[in-house]
């Protein structure tokens, strides 16, 4: 009986071994078929993602008894309107604070050589082609005002509309998509039902905690470079808001690049710079997220450093960007299966 036992463990190690080396081997092929499949799922995830976020709403808007059609079309109108202002009054303003911002930075380069004889011709060089390359770039899209459809390509504008009417039917079936969810997991296993509950509102906390914080903090620092007088003060504010999606890093990267494009047109626009973030990001981090978050979403500064790192270097930008609610999931996992985890931890030490 043992040896058959034993042959077993070794039959099923050897079709391991031979199914990675299969693996291995075909590679190549694995690749592209994963590659393929990335390719065609992410814009659907993309619509998906945007849809679930906002859906809650929805959800709002349906409990202060206004029909489901409506609330989804207030919803759509309201993304189609930020969508509007963003291209037609943001990007060409952003386009000229870009251009200032980044020949600020180069400024910042060249003084810093000739005050401390420190050669950055390499890095300036770099940067002055690498900026000049991405602003001819997007101002082959920006005319007037206007992103110019005839010159994007037809790859783009295709994605585009995918990730829009799938965000469309997404958010018109959520409802529909959650109730389906609830009722299969019910129907297998009430422990899982409530582990898939835990994450969702989970999720529902960080984005509605995570929305907030981008519209607060893109007011907030725009308003506050404005009355400091900061060149930059719309563009620094986009920033900062959207820098909530890299934790702690973003915040850090928007106030080095504030503090050295105000170091470059006076010292006293530098001192009111370094005084604005070192205020504000203490609001930031003791007020406003606390007032926001609550006590949801506690998780430790180490785990979400490790896992942007780990995300970065994995799944490159979207990875950072896709770190922290990642880290929030893994987070309520462990918490919601610790004590199963601890009952086979004992029962293993007792072998």
């Amino acid at each position: 009986m043992l040896k058959n036992k034993l042959d077993y463990k070794v039959v099923n190690t050897l079709l391991v071994i031979i199914g990675v080396y299969l693996i291995i081997q075909t590679k190549d092929f694995w690749i592209s078929v994963i590659s393929m499949i990335y390719k065609i799922g992410m814009p659907f995830l993309i619509a998906f993602a945007i849809a679930y976020a906002l859906y809650p709403i929805v959800e709002k808007l349906m409990r202060k008894n206004i029909p489901k059609a409506l609330a989804v079309m207030i919803v759509l109108l309201i993304v189609a309107a930020i969508l509007v202002l963003m291209v037609l009054l943001a990007a060409p303003l952003l386009f000229d604070q870009a251009r200032s911002l980044f020949n600020g930075i180069v400024a910042f380069l060249k003084e810093l050589s000739l005050d401390y004889n420190i050669n950055f011709k390499d890095i300036q060089d770099t940067l002055s082609s690498n900026f000049n390359s991405i602003l001819e770039t997007i101002g082959t899209y920006v005319s007037n005002g206007a992103i110019s459809v005839i010159s994007i390509s037809l790859e783009y504008l295709s994605k585009f509309f995918i990730i829009a009417t799938a965000f469309v039917y997404f958010l018109i079936d959520m409802d529909r998509i959650r109730a389906f969810t609830k009722k299969y997991f019910r129907t297998k296993s009430d422990k899982i039902y409530y582990y898939v509950k835990t994450l969702d509102d989970e999720m529902q906390s960080y984005l509605s905690g995570f929305i907030k914080i981008v519209i607060i903090s893109f007011f907030e620092y725009s308003i506050i470079y404005t009355i400091i007088g900061h060149p930059n003060a719309i563009l620094l504010g986009g920033f900062a808001s959207f820098g909530n999606l890299i934790p702690y890093f973003g915040g850090i990267i928007t106030n080095i690049i504030a503090a050295i494009t105000a170091f470059v047109i006076s010292p006293e626009l530098f001192i009111k710079t370094c005084i604005v973030f070192m205020i504000f990001s203490f609001v930031d981090g003791n007020v406003i997220n606390p007032l926001i978050y609550g006590k949801t979403n506690k998780i430790h500064p180490l785990v979400v450093i490790i896992s942007v790192f780990a995300g970065g270097i994995l799944f490159g930008v979207l990875g950072i960007a896709f770190a922290l609610p990642v880290s929030i999931l893994i987070v309520a996992t462990l918490k919601y299966f610790k004590d199963d985890i601890l009952k086979l931890a004992s029962k293993k030490s007792k072998k």
